[in-house]
Parts: structure tokens; sequence; C-alpha cells
């Protein structure tokens, strides 16, 4: 019972996430009307602007927008391929992980076993010091990356505040939350703020705004809020943090960013307990007079 109200809270999140993305997407193609007429025009403007410049008719123009369309329609393939594949690839992955994850859970005893048929009897108290400090290091964990998304939503809904966007906590904290989809949520979060602010203010400035709000924030939260909220309740320094989110980015892609952190915390857990080792617990942690 425990574990099916593990999996059933678990996709309750997802599918609030995923809810949240089509909100955003439905929301964008209710606005789409008066946003596109407000391209067009700038897009006239634009040509306008490049015929009196440079010298360019609207014909050539359109015969260069034409050209560099060709040339570029022959690299676009392979890249909606590979999306394409990554996506069912993702969504495959995620519909083992619940089936995974409640196996791995129902037989955790059976596993705690085998790994104390491993060492000796001496090490068997160290071994459950270690498996129980490893349950307490996810849940600070999870806890320091619901802190972190409270920060973001927070800066995100001050930044939309002071530019005067409509419903700024709205969009802040939906931003927010959508930040956990890697790279797709914060684009899509952004699109629908971006467009009402062209549409409320009538220039490019407010949705410049917008964007510059986002990417500042998105830099403090992976540069800076992420690493210290996280890493101090995982006892692991701020460099290792952050050279962990690296690695894991380059190893493992988005996940790796999010998981190779605990792992680090676990890996100083294991250190701590092991003389061996005391060199590398003193590189991980934060405290120098740790033993």
């Amino acid at each position: 019972m425990a574990i099916i109200f593990c999996l059933v809270m678990l996709s309750v999140l997802i599918t609030g996430v995923i809810g949240l993305f089509l909100q955003q997407l439905f929301s964008f193609s209710v606005e789409w009307p008066e946003f596109k007429n407000k391209l067009m025009h700038a897009i006239a403007e634009l040509s306008v602007y490049i015929q009196q410049n440079f010298g360019m008719d609207k014909d050539k123009q359109i015969q260069l927008f034409d050209d560099f369309f060709s040339n570029s329609t022959s690299g676009i393939y392979p890249i909606i391929r590979n999306f394409a594949f990554s996506s069912l690839s993702a969504l495959a992955f995620a519909i083992m992980v619940p089936f995974f994850t409640a196996l791995i859970l129902f037989n955790r005893k059976n596993y705690v076993t085998v790994l104390y048929s491993l060492f000796e009897d001496g090490k068997k108290t160290m071994i459950q010091e270690i498996i129980q400090e490893t349950v307490h290091t996810y849940y600070n964990f999870v806890k320091g990356v619901s802190i972190v998304y409270i920060i973001v939503g927070c800066l995100n809904s001050i930044g939309l505040l002071i530019l005067g966007i409509p419903h700024p906590f709205l969009f802040g904290f939906i931003a927010s939350v959508l930040t956990f989809i890697p790279y797709v949520g914060i684009i899509t979060a952004s699109l629908l703020p971006i467009t009402i602010a062209w549409i409320t203010y009538d220039s490019y400035w407010y949705p410049l705004g917008v964007v510059m709000v986002f990417g500042f924030v998105q830099y403090l939260e992976g540069n800076f809020i992420f690493p210290f909220a996280v890493g101090s309740r995982l006892k692991i320094n701020t460099l290792v943090t952050i050279l962990a989110i690296i690695l894991g980015g380059i190893l493992w892609g988005a996940a790796g960013m999010i998981l190779f952190v605990p792992f680090v915390a676990i890996l100083k857990l294991i250190a701590d307990r092991v003389p061996e080792l005391k060199s590398l617990s003193l590189f991980l942690g934060t405290d120098p007079d740790s033993k």
C-alpha cells in the first residue's frame, strides 16, 4: 500500500506538471491571432527598414528568404528525426520507471540482505548506517529542490511585477514548476508572458524584459541557488555541487544534472566512514574539521 500510495502521488504531480504545460499551450493559442497580427506588422516594418537602408526591394528579400529556407530544409529533417526518437525513448523510459521502482521497493529487504552478505559481520552496522542516511539524504535533496523552485518562482514573479506584466505570480510560479522539464519547460512557460507583454504595451522592450528576467533567474538557479540550497542540506560544498551538475549533464543529460548531486552525497557518506577515504570526504564536505 505504501508503494502504491507513493506512485500515485508521483503520478498526480507529473500529471499536474503536464497539465500546466498544456494550459500554457492552450492559453498561447488563444492569444495567437493578435500575436500573429503584431508579428506580421513587425515583419513589414523590418522589410521597409531593409529597403530604405540597404536598397533591397521586397522581391529580393523574398528571394533571399526562399533561398535560405530551401538550404535550411535539408538540415531540418535530421533534427526532427532525432527529436522524435529522443521523445519516444523518453516516453518509453518514463512508462517503465514506475514498474522498476515498484519492483525495487517491493524487494528492497532482499537487496539489503544481499548487501549485508557481501561484507564481514563487523561492517554490517556501518552498512546499515549508510543505508539509513542515504534515505535521509534523498529526503533532504527533495526538500532542497522544493526550496529552490519556491525561490525561483518568487524571483520570476518579482521580476514580472517590476515590469508590470499582468498576473506576475501566476506566470512566475508556472515558469518555476515547468523548469522540471529541461529546456522545453522554461521556453513554453515564457511564451504566454512574452505575448501578453507585447500585446499589452505594444513595445519590444517588455517582451525582451521578460526574456531577460527568466534568463537571469535561470542563471542564478543553475549556478548559485541550486548548489547552495541543495548542497548545504547534503553537506557537500558548492564547488563540488556545481561540478556534479556539469558532469551529470555531460554523461546523462538533464537527468544526470539532477541525480549526480545525491550520488555525490552518498559517496561522501561512504567516505566519512572509511578511513582510507578521509581525504575524499574532506574534499567533498563543507566542514574542514569533519572526521
